[in-house]
């Protein structure tokens, strides 16, 4: 098995799949994923040893793009139209799961504090695209779709920028265990204010010189060299490449007037890249290691709902939205798919003791969610009145 067959037989074992599940109305990530544990190591042994050593290169590469196309949603002109709701809502149901899955890893499963701040803030993320295709499928319409669609579109960058701290707190703690709580933190900030501001200069640096490239091939590789730079660049000096590639994005859509195209013109290369990336998600599943996530992997499914139901409640209370609208929004929010498996390949990069567990976890409940969350949030459209 040589490495262009291998991947020959990535993309259309995952092309096959996908269409072939879409007949049962499931997300193409839950394809993507059984793909990936089929072709295997520890199955059919069909993926190169040499791809799945470039996992997180790969996993770099597709979050550098998913985070720069996050950046999108910070336009200060949607961020008006959006409204004060929106923003507590999506604040509350991130920061809620967040707080609350960290709490009880720590608390009550007596999980050290960096482990259980990294399942916490892996927690905060929604998978947009299984929300979506539920309201495009019943066609629903109203205050409450509206709503619902405005915090999964913001969701997500709440959560880079939530991981983006947890992982610094817990890389620090975890390499330092002794060290001053003060100087973790402040390290932590450092980091953090250090990925923003090489994201907004590469942000101004693009915008500065994109009126030099106005065919789609040339505004294709433009963007894409910069994405890579911003990656290339964190990485070298050991920054959030996800916080950089996002404000990256966000330096894009406020600097540059036609930034829609910009985005737009990364559409043809991510959707092999994001195919590839999933079925390697599953593909570096250990079988072996899911009958160990028994009580970790159930609490973490339990926990991180209630906290997104009840951190949605409390958002849209405080946000004074109509109870129609913020006792059900909570249950939208339950799917989970690219972020979180991107951001749990991170933690299982840098965490080489504990990373495993938490990516089999994150994988495993993934699939469930991506399973389920669709039928939650049929449910709270039913419940607010927006579908028959």
């Amino acid at each position: 098995m040589n490495i262009l067959l291998s991947l020959g037989i990535i993309f259309i074992s995952g092309l096959v799949v996908n269409k072939l599940i879409s007949k049962f109305k499931l997300p193409e990530v839950t394809g993507d994923l059984i793909v990936g544990v089929l072709i295997g190591q520890e199955l059919l042994d069909l993926v190169h040893s040499t791809i799945l050593s470039s996992t997180g290169l790969i996993s770099n590469v597709v979050l550098g793009f998913v985070a720069f196309q996050i950046g999108r949603n910070f336009s200060l002109k949607e961020f008006r139209k959006l409204g004060k709701p929106i923003l507590w809502i999506s604040v509350f149901e991130a920061s809620g799961a967040w707080l609350l899955v960290t709490f009880v890893f720590f608390i009550v499963l007596k999980k050290p504090l960096y482990i259980s701040l990294l399942y916490g803030a892996i927690s905060s993320a929604t998978a947009p695209a299984a929300t979506m295709m539920v309201i495009r499928q019943y066609k629903a319409k109203g205050y409450f779709t509206k709503v619902l669609l405005g915090v999964v579109a913001i969701d997500d960058a709440w959560c880079l920028i939530i991981f983006a701290i947890s992982f610094a707190v817990s890389k620090s703690l975890y390499l330092h265990s002794s060290t001053n709580v003060i100087l973790v933190l402040g390290k932590s900030i450092l980091e953090i204010i250090g990925a923003l501001i090489l994201g907004v200069f590469l942000g101004y640096i693009f915008s500065l010189f994109s009126k030099y490239f106005k065919r789609h091939s040339n505004m294709e590789i433009y963007t894409l060299s910069f994405v890579l730079l911003a990656v290339g660049i964190a990485d070298m000096l050991h920054l959030s490449l996800l916080l950089t590639s996002m404000a990256l994005g966000i330096a894009v859509v406020n600097l540059q007037s036609t930034s829609s195209t910009f985005f737009e013109v990364l559409e043809d290369i991510e959707s092999p890249l994001y195919l590839l990336f999933f079925v390697l998600a599953g593909a570096n599943l250990k079988l072996s290691s899911l009958r160990h996530i028994g009580i970790i992997g159930s609490t973490y499914f339990i926990v991180r709902i209630i906290g997104k139901v009840a951190g949605a409640t409390l958002g849209g209370y405080l946000g004074k939205v109509p109870k129609r609208i913020r006792n059900n929004i909570g249950l939208g929010l339950l799917p989970q798919a690219g972020v979180a498996l991107g951001v749990a390949l991170v933690a299982k990069s840098n965490f080489p003791e504990i990373g495993n567990s938490i990516f089999t976890t994150i994988v495993a409940t993934t699939v469930i969610y991506e399973l389920m969350g669709p039928i939650f949030t049929k449910f709270g459209l039913l419940r607010s009145g927006e579908i028959q």
